[in-house]
C-alpha cells in the first residue's frame, strides 16, 4: 500500500549487507531521519468545496515533459538489488513517463539502460577512474542519447556509514576466506537472492567506469576511489567543454553554492545532502530549499532529493519552490522487492498520492501549486531571512 511496505519486502529478500547499503546513512543517521521528518513539520492548507475531478500532474524539467514531478535519482549498485537492476528501473521509469538517472557506479552498461528506458535518461558523473575515464563515459552518454549530465559535488570522501562496516563490506569484498567467514552467513540465508545474483553473472563490475587499457573497473569498496576523484568547481569547466547539453549540479545545500552553480553555467541544481549518507548533522533538504530558491530566482531550475516517501512530500517540495524531486530509496525498495514490477508499484503509489493530495487541496494542477498551500514552522522562516 505504501513505500514502507516495499521497504519491508526488500528487507525480507535481501541480505542484511545489501539492504543496509540502501537503507542506511552516515554516523548516527540523524540527517537521514531529519530529511523524512521535515515533511511532517510542513503542513498543508487545503481549499475546500472545490471540485477537482481531474488533476494535471505534468510538468517540464529542462525542457523535457514528464508525467509527474518525479525523477529516479542515481542509485549505485542496483544490480546487487535485482538482476539487471538499472535496466529494470529504467524500463519502469520509461513506462511511467519520467526521467531515469543512471549512476556512474552501476552494473549495467549505460547504452543498455538508455535502450531499456525508451524515455528520457540522465547520466550522473563521478570522476572515479580519472579524467580520461570520465571523458570516455561522457562521450558514451552523449552517443547513447542521455539528455543531461548530473555532476555530484558532495562526495570528496565517502561518509562514515557504520552499518556497512558492521556488516563486513570490506571483508566480503576482499576475496579472502578468513576475513569473509564471520560475515558470509548473511548471504547464505538469502538463497533465492544468491541464486539470482549468480545467474546474473555474480559480483558486478562498474560497466561505465572503463579504465583505459584495463576495461571495466572491478566491484570494490569505492571509498578510496572517491577520495582520489574529488570534483571541484574548476572541474566543471572541462566538463562543460566536453558536454554540450544541460548540466545538473547535485549536492547543493547553501545559497552560496547555489549562486556559484549559476555562475558556472549549470542548467539545474539539486538541493541534496546525499540522502543523509555523507555529512551527518546537516539540515534537511526541505528546510533549506526555499533559501536556495530565493538565492537563484528564476535563473536556474531547482530540484530536491532526500526523504521522499509519500506523494504529499513531493507536493510540499513543489509548493516550496522545487521544479521536481529526485527519489532514490523509494524506488530502490521497490526494485529490491520485485524488480521492474516493484519500481512500477512504487511509482504508481507516489503518483496516486500526488493526485489524491491535489484533489484534497482543491488544486487542479502541479503548475498551480505555490507556498500558499503550505505552512512551515516559524523558526524555519527566521533562518531564511537572517
Amino acid at each position: 500500500m505504501n513505500i514502507e511496505d516495499l521497504r519491508r519486502r526488500a528487507k525480507g529478500r535481501l541480505p542484511r549487507v545489501v539492504f543496509d547499503y540502501i537503507d542506511g546513512g552516515a554516523e548516527d543517521e540523524s540527517t537521514l531521519r531529519t530529511n523524512c521528518r521535515a515533511f511532517e513539520a510542513v503542513t498543508l492548507r487545503p481549499r475546500c468545496a472545490v471540485a477537482t475531478p481531474v488533476c494535471d500532474l505534468r510538468t517540464t524539467v529542462l525542457g523535457t515533459s514528464v508525467r509527474m514531478p518525479l525523477i529516479l535519482a542515481p542509485v549505485g549498485s542496483c544490480r546487487l538489488m535485482f538482476p539487471r537492476g538499472e535496466e529494470e528501473a529504467a524500463r519502469a521509469a520509461g513506462e511511467a513517463g519520467i526521467i531515469c538517472t543512471l549512476s556512474t557506479l552501476s552494473g549495467c552498461r549505460l547504452e543498455d539502460v538508455a535502450a531499456a528506458s525508451g524515455g528520457p535518461v540522465w547520466y550522473q558523473l563521478y570522476l572515479v577512474g580519472g579524467r580520461d575515464c570520465a571523458l570516455g563515459g561522457i562521450d558514451r552518454a552523449r552517443k547513447a542519447g542521455f539528455s543531461a549530465l548530473v555532476v555530484t559535488i558532495d562526495t570528496p570522501v565517502a561518509g562514515f556509514r557504520e552499518r556497512d562496516l558492521r556488516n563486513g563490506v570490506k571483508e566480503l569484498l576482499s576475496g579472502k576466506l578468513g576475513p569473509m567467514l564471520p560475515f558470509v552467513n548473511q548471504l547464505l540465508v538469502r538463497p533465492r537472492w544468491l541464486a539470482a545474483l549468480l545467474a546474473d553473472g555474480g559480483l558486478m563490475k562498474f560497466e561505465n567506469v572503463v579504465i583505459p587499457g584495463k576495461g571495466p573497473m572491478l566491484y570494490a569498496d569505492v571509498t578510496a576511489a572517491l577520495e582520489q576523484s574529488v570534483v571541484t568547481w574548476d572541474d566543471l569547466k572541462w566538463i562543460r567543454r566536453a558536454w554540450d547539453r544541460p548540466i545538473v549540479i547535485k549536492g547543493i545545500h547553501t545559497p552560496e553554492d547555489a549562486r556559484r552553480a549559476v555562475d558556472m553555467g549549470a542548467n539545474a541544481l539539486v538541493v541534496s545532502n546525499h540522502g543523509g549518507r555523507q555529512l551527518d548533522g546537516v539540515a534537511s533538504t526541505l528546510r533549506v530549499l526555499p533559501e536556495v530558491v530565493t538565492a537563484v530566482g528564476d535563473r536556474i531550475e531547482v530540484l530536491l532529493d532526500g526523504g521522499i516517501r509519500r506523494g504529499s512530500d513531493i507536493v510540499k517540495a513543489v509548493c516550496l519552490g522545487a521544479r521536481a524531486v529526485m527519489a532514490g530509496r523509494a524506488y530502490a525498495y521497490g526494485l529490491s522487492a520485485a524488480g521492474q514490477a516493484g519500481v512500477a508499484r512504487a511509482l504508481e503509489i507516489l503518483r496516486d498520492d500526488i493526485e489524491r493530495t491535489l484533489q484534497l487541496l482543491g488544486c487542479p494542477s502541479i503548475s498551480a501549486l505555490n507556498s500558499s498551500f503550505v505552512d512551515v514552522p516559524r523558526d524555519w522562516k527566521s533562518s531564511w531571512t537572517s
